[in-house]
């Protein structure tokens, strides 16, 4: 273990507590989009404080501008480009564009 870098045990709470604070975030969107957007930041927080990454999948459901779900339809508009075979994701808050590639 390096100095800086904290306890295994500590690192598996952190990486349990941001899978819960994801499920919540889902969870409470409907009703509370606040309160949603302040569950993922809090998991951010935590990944940072505890020095734990994002899995891709948890990276790929907020923006990394606003902190919002992303969620297709409702707050993000995703579109495929054939030419640069990419998947293109647009926030609807903040309009930042998300670009992941496809095979």
């Amino acid at each position: 273990m390096k100095k800086s870098q904290k306890p295994y045990w500590q690192q598996q709470i952190a990486r349990e507590r941001i899978k819960i604070l994801f499920s919540l975030s889902e969870k409470e969107f409907k009703k509370h989009p606040e309160r949603s957007k302040r569950y993922i930041e809090l998991a951010r927080k935590i990944g940072l404080r505890y020095n734990v990454r994002l899995t891709k999948e948890q990276k790929r459901k907020f923006c990394k501008n606003c902190n919002t779900l992303l969620k297709p339809g409702t707050t993000s508009e995703v579109r495929l480009d054939k030419l640069t075979k990419t998947v293109n994701i647009r926030c609807l808050n903040c309009n930042r564009i998300y670009r992941y590639p496809y095979k």
